[in-house]
Parts: C-alpha cells; structure tokens; sequence
C-alpha cells in the first residue's frame, strides 16, 4: 500500500512540475516584447506560485477523497485519484495560461493608451 501512496503522488508531483515549468516557458515567450516583457515576467512568477500552491492543495484534497471514499487501496483506486487530479490541474493550467494573457493584455492596453 505505501509504494501506491508513493506512486500517486509522484505522478502528480511531475505533472504539477511539468506544467509549472510550462507557464514558465510561456510566459518567458511571452517576455520578448518591449512593451509587455515586464508584465509578463512578474505575471508568470506569480501566477505560477498561485497554480503550485493550489494544484498542491487540490492533489492533497483529492487523494483523501478519493482514497477515504473508495475504502479498498487498490491500483484502479490510484488510477482513478491519478486521473482526478490531473483533471484538475489540467484545469488549473487552463485558467493559468488565460491569466497570463488577460495580464500581458492589459500591460500593452496601458502601453498603447500612454
């Protein structure tokens, strides 16, 4: 039972790592331009921390739900806690990302109007 615990929660680490870095990276694309760099630079730290800080909070959530619920610790248990929470970050980056534009949409906005 430990090595399933251990299991779920290494796969949910990588993903939430992966997908940090992803905003990262996108947000160090998005960094290029002049007028938007900055914006996007400080937009992508903090809409990072915001995503590991939740997406951590949410993994820990779902997995007492779903290993609470489903009383029998078995692989299809894991799988199924697995999959829940990489929908949900899956949702968290989604939201992430669309962050991360409304920001660097309002930084050129502001630059345009001065």
């Amino acid at each position: 039972m430990p090595l399933l615990f251990t299991a779920f929660f290494f796969v949910t680490a990588c993903a939430l790592a992966g997908l940090s870095y992803m905003i990262f990276r996108i947000g160090e694309a998005l960094s290029d331009c002049p007028a938007t760099g900055r914006a996007a630079r400080a937009g992508s730290l903090t809409i990072v921390t915001g995503f590991i800080a939740i997406g951590t909070g949410a993994v820990m959530i779902i997995a007492a739900g779903i290993f609470m619920t489903l009383a029998g610790i078995n692989v299809e248990t894991v799988l199924a806690a697995i999959g829940v929470s990489l929908l949900g970050l899956g949702l968290g980056f989604t939201h992430a990302i669309a962050t991360l534009r409304d920001v660097v949409a309002q930084a050129a906005a502001r630059s345009e109007a001065a």
